[in-house]
């Protein structure tokens, strides 16, 4: 499974983005996807949102909920993060990744496919 992340950008304090991730090589209609960021000068990838592939459930970090929805198109092979109302705190670099199984925990090591990281940039 291929993972390619797109739809990063710099917005100002506010505004919205919404960030894509398509799958190639296999359907992941099945699989739990998730978006992860990580923050400059941090050194672990935060989770932000998944969306369960057993029952179809979203999670999401605390600080985004309300303002940050998870997605997947109808065939299930592009999963979107719609992000409204952005924060110069949620300027990071945006990872999806995804998974055959249905993680345990919303942690990195969870998930065996990753996207390349898009940028997302919330000024002030």
């Amino acid at each position: 499974v291929q993972l390619q992340a797109s739809g990063g950008g710099l917005v100002q304090a506010g505004g919205s983005l919404r960030l894509s991730c398509a799958a190639s090589g296999r359907s992941v209609s099945s699989y739990t996807m998730a978006w992860f960021r990580h923050t400059p000068g941090e050194y672990y990838r935060e989770f932000v949102a998944a969306l369960k592939g057993s029952d179809g459930r979203a999670f999401y970090l605390g600080t985004v909920k309300g303002r940050f929805t998870i997605s997947r198109d109808n065939l299930g092979n592009t999963v979107y993060l719609q992000m409204n109302n952005l924060k110069p705190e949620d300027t990071a670099v945006y990872y999806c990744a995804g998974d055959a199984g249905d993680a345990k925990r919303w942690i990195p090591d969870e998930f065996h496919y990753w996207g390349q990281g898009t940028l997302v940039t919330v000024s002030s």
